[in-house]
């Protein structure tokens, strides 16, 4: 029997049908479209997302070869904090997706900073006040959709991250619900009392009865209808998709840690059952829910990883494809003072700074696009190099380190990392975690596989990369760097350049 997991990304939705030893049969990807009304502001079509997700199922379903008799079950991981608002009647979306880079509620998170709630909001959910997390966005929308609020009040809307809005459309509106790791973003969601928050939802003005069911990340939620595959088939995992990728790791034990490099990066690091306040400014979160037992982990997020590659391709045009940089990197044998800090939408942990904006220092005539797509990667490493070390400040040091994203990919990047952390960082033999990590949920839920033991044992490293630099190279490049960002935060008045 096979499983077949659903990846919902910020840039693509993939499928990918999955085999019992964990490896990929088939994909199908479909690119998602970006929209951007105004500066800051970031959307996605919805209805897009359910086709793709529809037609990527089927293709790589049949593809991989197996016949939808094979297929055991169904797997979901997707962006988290996106928001989709929706009719319980008919299931069209009231508005656009509102995605997680969005900053259109920087205004309300700060008069809610200036209101003293803060630390309420925190010491409940895990999470700071930032346009990053979904209630805000929420209440956005049901503000300035008119009528909308009153709707839900009456019970005629559905509120839910893009997990739920999959989960209705594949069981025709027969479930409403969502898992653990994505309730947790959403800023309403008590992850030690494991529930709704009241207190929360009337500060947010999100009507309670808008919100999904909670459930563990690895059991049946419910089938999904016949028409749309032929027959019925079970859909038993969800997880947001950093969690996912910790668990498509096999990230199971304390002190674990994984990176994430897509469009952002998220380095979750496990804590087990302790649910731990940073005091460095990451996010305390559930890492998985199983037969009702919380696993949790300190989280930081980067807001742009690949998408400042992106940029370069597509704002700048000085690479084709992102693996250009690759080469570019190796072919410069030091950055030469330049540093680019990708605040293009902010900076994420351990700053949370919604009004930097992205800078590149220290440019001269001798400059060219090699310094700029070196700069790219290094920020990408430096960040991550920020997330560890705060980690470590809040006594959570990472005794393991594994990477895995499209941006996991570039070798130099890989290198650079274990020199700057001094420490040796893993790549699996499989990069797809996000999408094998809600294959095991599901696959656990319908016995595909008998324990998390046997989910560690099925993960293979693909490659290990070792530390080389020394030391005084490795800390007069991080000073380098912290000067940058230092130089880009809002508050600061220093010239950029």
């Amino acid at each position: 029997m096979y499983i077949l997991a659903i990846d919902q990304g910020t840039t693509s939705t993939r499928s990918i049908v999955f085999d019992r030893e964990s490896r990929p049969l088939a994909m199908a990807q479909r690119e998602l479209e970006q929209f951007y009304p105004r500066a800051g502001w970031v959307e996605h079509d919805p209805e897009q997302i359910w086709r793709d997700t529809l037609e990527t199922a089927r293709q790589s379903i049949e593809e991989a070869g197996v016949g939808v008799r094979g297929i055991a079950a169904i797997g979901i991981a997707n962006q988290r904090e996106t928001v989709v608002i929706w009719e319980r009647a008919t299931g069209r979306p009231i508005h656009r997706a509102i995605v997680w880079q969005d900053r259109r509620t920087n205004e309300i998170c700060a008069q809610l900073k200036s209101d003293g709630v803060e630390e309420m909001v925190r010491k409940r959910t895990g999470l700071l006040l930032d346009p990053y997390f979904s209630a805000t966005k929420a209440s956005w929308v049901l503000n300035a959709v008119p009528g909308a609020r009153q709707r839900a009040e009456m019970g005629e809307l559905a509120f839910g991250t893009i997990d739920s809005f999959l989960l209705w459309q594949l069981t025709g509106g027969a479930v409403h619900a969502t898992d653990a790791t994505n309730a947790a973003r959403t800023m309403l969601y008590d992850i030690r009392r494991q529930n709704w928050d009241d207190d929360l939802c009337e500060l947010m003005g999100i009507p309670r009865c808008m919100l999904p069911e909670v459930r563990d990340n690895s059991c049946i939620y419910g089938d999904t209808l016949p028409e749309l595959f032929g027959v019925s088939l079970p859909i038993a995992g969800m997880a947001g998709d950093q969690q996912a990728a910790l668990f498509g790791q096999a990230c199971f034990g304390p002190g674990m840690s994984k990176a994430t490099y897509g469009t952002g990066c998220f380095m979750l690091l496990n804590t087990g059952t302790e649910a731990p306040v940073s005091a460095h400014n990451l996010i305390t979160t559930p890492a998985y829910c199983l037969d009702g037992v919380m696993a949790y982990a300190l989280e930081g997020s980067i807001f742009a990883a690949g998408a400042a590659v992106k940029w370069l391709r597509d704002g700048l045009g000085i690479i084709t494809h992102a693996r250009d940089t690759n080469d570019m990197a190796a072919r410069i044998h030091s950055n030469d003072g330049v540093y680019m800090v990708p605040a293009f939408v902010g900076l994420g942990a351990p700053h949370w700074d919604p009004n930097a904006r992205a800078s590149i220092h220290g440019l001269t005539f001798g400059s060219n696009s090699a310094h700029l797509a070196r700069a790219a990667l290094e920020a990408v490493v430096y960040q991550t190099l920020d997330l560890a070390d705060a980690m470590k400040a809040d006594g959570a040091a990472a005794t393991t380190m594994r990477l895995d994203g499209g941006m996991a990919a570039n070798d130099w990047l890989c290198q650079f990392l274990a020199d700057i952390r001094g420490a040796p960082v893993e790549r699996p033999a499989h990069l797809e975690t996000t999408a094998l990590g809600a294959a095991y949920h599901a696959g656990l839920a319908v016995g595909l596989w008998s324990s998390l033991d046997a989910l560690s044992q099925g993960w293979a490293a693909g490659a290990r990369f070792e530390p080389h630099m020394g030391s005084v190279e490795r800390q007069g490049l991080v000073e380098g760097w912290r000067d940058a960002v230092a130089r880009t935060l809002s508050n600061r008045s220093s010239p950029k350049i």
